[in-house]
């Protein structure tokens, strides 16, 4: 009997890549014309009832196409919220549904791209979906099997993150450490390597922490505050007045939680806020945003300040975020000290579990030769020097910081054992 075609998948909160082992080297497929990557990102087209992925979804939100976008949904594995059923296309289905036709659609165009059936799929984990909850950690991991299997798959094996990252990582012998800071986790791998490039793991670890989080506390200190956040609202029942409530804003900030915010309850609240509010201006750009489903055009704008605000580095001019969709002319600045600021207790604590990470190999952190940096979060200055600081006799690598997940999935998809 033919041994079964595995497909390595490294499914992210932000962007995708699926790839096999050629040659001993890995290949990873075109998911989109001329593209090995695609936004892990979903649009149910209002007229067509169907279902966009990748860039052709993205673009169908910046056009401004009739229909629902989502994006980081495997920030709710592990969640209630992923078995709460919405109307999406015309049809009722829950979260596991998307995520599965998401799934779907990877195992189909890699089939096509290699002429291949994949009856099996080795996928990447975060060491840690939910970092102080290992029932929820539990549950995270069999959600998502379940919508591998809903895609298709007859089985599916997993491979934490990091290590699949060092599959990938040039041979160095020494003591290294892989920090993977991912759209919705950071993931930590510390390991020995010899001179031929034999690898052993020494430890592993995690906490639930990543790019969208850092996206999400941007947009609360640097965004939210044109909108509302903070306005002053008279009391509907008495005197004085008191700070509009948070709640909206916070999820207004978080890619996960935007679809939800677009309801009549939420459209009501943001209306009652306005017409209680001392000055109703940035309340009322709140009920715009909120009408015309704005939120996920605010969060990538956001996303591009923060990338711009790295670029220019702590004594650069400031970016702007630019948030002209709402109010022409407007824009908030975001200066790489205010970045640094803004993501100074996220980054401490991101230090602190990866310090957590040596202590559990028994390593020194002056031991450490080399910190290999993975995903694009961990290109942020900020956690680079938090990292050197960390372990300063460590050479800092990001040459596969993009792509060593996913080369690493392709490459151990070959020897996975169902």
């Amino acid at each position: 009997m033919p041994r079964p075609q595995t497909l390595g998948i490294d499914f992210g909160t932000s962007n995708s890549a699926a790839g096999v082992t050629v040659a001993d080297r890995p290949w990873l497929v075109e998911l989109e014309p001329g593209e090995t990557t695609l936004p892990t990102a979903i649009f149910f087209d209002s007229d067509t009832k169907q279902m966009r992925i990748g860039r052709s979804a993205t673009r169908a939100l910046v056009e401004g196409d009739e229909g629902r976008f989502m994006r980081a949904l495997k920030s709710l594995l592990g969640t209630p919220l992923l078995y709460e059923k919405r109307r999406l296309g015309g049809v009722m289905m829950d979260f596991t549904d998307v995520i599965a036709h998401f799934l779907r659609e990877v195992k189909t165009r890699a089939e096509t791209a290699t002429r291949l059936e994949f009856s099996h799929a080795l996928s990447g984990r975060p060491v840690k979906f939910h970092s102080k909850d290992e029932a929820r950690n539990a549950r995270a991991e069999e959600d998502l099997r379940a919508c591998y299997l809903k895609a298709g798959f007859a089985d599916v094996r997993f491979l934490n993150e990091p290590e699949a990252a060092l599959r990938a990582a040039r041979p160095h012998p020494g003591i290294g450490l892989v920090v993977d800071i991912g759209g919705g986790t950071s993931d930590f791998t510390c390991f020995e390597q010899t001179a031929t490039g034999g690898s052993t793991i020494l430890a592993s670890h995690g906490l639930r922490l990543g790019g969208t989080d850092f996206d999400r506390q941007i947009s609360i200190d640097h965004v939210m505050p044109h909108l509302g956040r903070g306005a002053m609202i008279r009391n509907s029942f008495g005197s004085g007045t008191l700070p509009a409530p948070s709640r909206m804003f916070n999820d207004l900030a978080t890619w996960a939680m935007i679809p939800f915010l677009y309801s009549a309850d939420s459209r009501r609240a943001a209306q009652d806020l306005a017409r209680n509010a001392e000055d109703p201006t940035q309340l009322t750009r709140l009920v715009r945003v909120l009408d015309e489903e704005l939120g996920h055009d605010l969060a990538f704008a956001t996303e591009a300040g923060k990338i711009r605000a790295n670029s220019n580095g702590p004594h650069g001019e400031a970016a702007m975020i630019d948030l002209r969709l709402i109010d022409p002319g407007l824009a908030a600045p975001l200066t790489g000290t205010a970045l640094n600021q803004t993501l100074a207790a996220m980054v401490d604590d991101i230090r602190a579990e990866a310090a957590e990470t040596l202590r559990l190999a028994n390593i020194a952190p002056d031991a450490v030769d080399r910190c290999v940096m993975v995903g694009g979060s961990a290109l942020l200055s900020a956690v680079r020097d938090a990292m050197q600081t960390l372990c300063p006799n460590a050479e800092i690598e990001t040459e596969r910081a993009m792509t060593a997940v996913a080369d690493g999935l392709a490459l151990a998809a070959q020897d996975a054992v169902f």
